[in-house]
């Protein structure tokens, strides 16, 4: 019966304390890439998912209005930098190059086809992700893990002798869901929309985890709810890949290295949106597809912990610096949940989107 009830308590505890700032009525929606070309590694400007303007080379040709701008050495680079005049600059290429006819623009612009997509952040120096933090997902791995687990406290309400950790997370006295759950997983882990995961040898029981990643823009700590926006630069995508399987005892309770942090285990991208482009990151529709069928549907308004309540909760536990990503849990349908389980294997494409952030493409091998 608590089915219905989970959904509720997605939707009523789901809020945004605050907008982008920075968000212009007409201003030309773009993405953020890494991207390599011909061996040379540059940050990109990317307009409708199809062309990417190398920043650096933009950058150097075209007149400058006011001040002018290093070019980013980076991503990191270029979120420290953002409020200084990049992201001024940024627009300014970007009606330059809108100036130029379709059949005629300068080298500089190029199809997305014809470039290396790497992972948008080389590489995050903290990498966290929240465990559970949709209701229904909560539900499928209760039953999966405990049999039903239960009963009388269902997933996403605090058990009745719940206390609150002073310091991280304290919130109204009426508020009756869990306490958030988050884990670290490697930044060694991260591979680029279009590349390969691969299941670890002797491995079986591989599951996926679409989920929203949360990138830092400000060095953060100690950030209430209602201040999280301002430290958060925009959103992408992570695949977070699980490992089901048993380490082989049960000592300390959940082995996370083992479960998210083999080689591979985090594809991330293609893009960084800018939060100005995100108005509501409570209300995107989230589908991933597994060799073209559809194995989770659902939507942002459903989590039980909000972007801006995971974001103030670690920063809370360790100081976020620019570049840094959060990924924000996963709706229900994953693989180990289904009867019978469907793990990835060998051939496996996976597809993951978010509406208004991208889609994440990968494949699936097994090593040998």
């Amino acid at each position: 019966m608590y089915r219905y009830i989970y959904i509720i308590i997605g939707v009523l505890l789901t809020t945004n304390p605050a907008g982008d700032s920075r968000a212009q009525s007409g201003m030309h929606p773009f993405k953020l890439g890494s991207f390599d070309r011909g061996g040379n590694t540059f940050v990109g400007i990317v307009l409708g998912d199809t062309l990417v303007i190398d920043f650096t080379a933009a950058n150097t040709a075209l007149p400058v209005q006011g001040n002018a701008v290093a070019p980013p050495a980076d991503m990191k680079d270029l979120i420290v930098r953002y409020d200084s005049g990049i992201r001024d600059r940024i627009i300014q290429i970007i009606e330059a190059i809108n100036r130029f006819p379709t059949n005629n623009r300068p080298g500089y612009v190029h199809n997305l086809d014809d470039l290396k997509v790497l992972p948008p952040v080389m590489y995050p120096a903290t990498m966290m992700n929240t465990a559970l933090n949709y209701t229904e997902h909560a539900l499928e791995m209760e039953d999966v893990r405990d049999a039903g687990g239960d009963a009388s406290t269902p997933p996403g309400f605090a058990a009745p002798d719940s206390t609150r950790p002073p310091g991280i997370w304290v919130p109204a006295a009426n508020d009756k869901r869990w306490n958030p759950y988050m884990f670290l997983k490697s930044p060694t882990a991260v591979i680029a929309h279009g590349e390969t995961v691969q299941i670890p040898l002797g491995r079986t029981e591989i599951d996926w985890e679409c989920e929203l990643g949360i990138v830092v823009g400000r060095t953060a700590k100690h950030v209430p709810v209602s201040r999280a926006a301002d430290h958060i630069f925009g959103y992408t995508l992570e695949l977070d890949v699980s490992d089901r399987g048993s380490r082989g005892d049960t000592r300390y309770g959940s082995d996370w290295l083992t479960g998210k942090s083999h080689d591979t285990f985090a594809p991330m991208g293609p893009f960084i949106v800018p939060g100005e482009f995100v108005p509501d990151p409570q209300n995107l529709r989230i589908v991933f597809s597994l060799n073209g069928k559809v194995m989770q549907e659902s939507t942002t308004s459903l989590m039980i912990h909000t972007v801006f309540e995971q974001f103030a909760y670690a920063s809370n536990i360790l100081t976020l610096r620019p570049g840094d990503v959060i990924a924000t849990g996963t709706p229900a349908g994953v693989g180990s949940a289904r009867n019978p389980p469907i793990f990835l294997k060998h051939g496996d494409k996976t597809t993951c989107t978010y509406e208004g952030i991208g889609t994440l493409e990968n494949s699936v091998q097994r090593n040998n």
